[in-house]
Order: structure tokens, then C-alpha cells, then sequence
């Protein structure tokens, strides 16, 4: 067995391990790590398969951005799980049911699964002086620059969108004036009390 292949038979057992340890773990905590695992994990099988680029998307983002809050939120909010999971126990059934017919239909895809002719010469093609990254980059920026920039765009205008959409000025809320309070007038705003020694207020 050569050093590529152990590697990556660790990774992918890595991966299975953390995905169902994720779904089977009681600890909510414990979940999310075994998340964090299967990420790392699928990062450095994305490393064994060339594509640093996605593998450094997959941490940066996922592990460094969307698991450390599901941590967060999981230790911060006080949940009653096993009340939630009781109420969860009653879709049992249905789950199994889907979870079933998933297996069925991915056994029915990879059974027919095969290669083009010429995939090895492909997949052992040279990319050039170009690293993934730079060759990514020189993509992205270069042949569809301008359908890079329309996609920022859309989301731009999708962003302020929802927060228009769901901006709503409640007359019930005191807010906060800051113009208002940098104009006020000291002498109106304050008022100065004389007190002798030995008075209460």
C-alpha cells in the first residue's frame, strides 16, 4: 500500500467516523466536534486530491466559521435536548423510512457507476507552472471576471434587500438619538444643585 493510498484510507475513515458520530452522539458538544473532525477530515482529502484551494475554503469557512457557532450556540443557549429529543423519537420512524430509500437509490447510482475513456490521462494531465490556487485565480479573475463581479453584485443587492425587507421601525422601542443628544443644550440638559454641607438632598 503506498503512502497516498493509506493516507487517504484514513481521511475517508476519518470522515464516516466523524459524519456518524455527529448524528449518534447525545451531547450536543460532542456533536459538533465529531462535525469539526468530518471537516478537517474532507479538507485533507481535498489535499490528496489536488484541490488545496477548496480544502482551505472548507476549514476557513466551515470549521473556522460555521462549527465554532453552531458551538457557540449550542453552549450558550439553554436547550432541554432531552425533551427535544423525546418529541424527535415520534418522526422516528418516518426518518428510517427516508434514510432507507436514500440507501437504496445512492447503491442504485454508484451499481451503474462508471469512466469515461481517458480519464487517467486527464486526471494525470499537467496543469502547467500554475499551482490550483493561482490557475483558480487566474480563472476567476481573468475568463469570467465580469460574471464574478455580477454574482458579488446579486448578493449585494440580495443583502440590503433582506434588510429592508425586514427592517421595522416599532413606535413602542425607545431608540437611541444620537444627533439629538450631540445637540442638547447643557444648560437644559443639566441642572446644578447648591447643597450645604451637613443637608441631605
Amino acid at each position: 500500500m503506498t503512502v497516498f493510498a493509506f493516507t487517504f484510507y484514513v481521511f475517508a475513515v476519518s470522515t464516516v467516523l466523524g459524519g456518524l458520530m455527529t448524528v449518534l452522539s447525545r451531547n450536543p458538544v460532542h456533536s459538533v466536534l465529531w462535525l469539526i473532525l468530518a471537516f478537517l477530515s474532507a479538507a485533507g482529502l481535498f489535499v490528496t486530491l489536488g484541490a488545496e484551494f477548496v480544502a482551505m475554503l472548507l476549514v476557513i469557512v466551515y470549521v473556522g466559521a460555521v462549527a465554532v457557532l453552531f458551538l457557540f450556540v449550542v453552549m450558550m443557549l439553554d436547550v432541554d435536548f432531552a425533551e427535544l429529543k423525546a418529541e424527535m423519537s415520534k418522526y422516528l420512524p418516518l426518518g428510517l423510512l427516508i434514510g432507507v430509500i436514500m440507501l437504496m437509490q445512492m447503491a442504485m447510482a454508484f451499481g451503474v457507476w462508471g469512466y469515461s475513456e481517458g480519464v487517467e490521462t486527464r486526471i494525470a494531465a499537467p496543469q502547467g507552472d500554475l499551482d490550483n490556487t493561482a490557475a483558480l485565480g487566474m480563472l476567476l479573475y481573468d475568463k469570467y471576471f465580469m460574471l464574478f463581479q455580477l454574482s458579488g453584485l446579486i448578493l449585494l443587492v440580495a443583502m440590503i434587500g433582506a434588510i429592508v425587507l425586514t427592517l421595522r421601525h416599532r413606535v413602542d422601542i425607545k431608540r437611541q438619538n444620537v444627533i439629538a443628544q450631540m445637540h442638547r443644550d447643557p444648560a437644559v440638559a443639566m441642572e446644578l444643585k447648591d447643597v450645604k454641607p451637613g443637608q441631605g438632598l
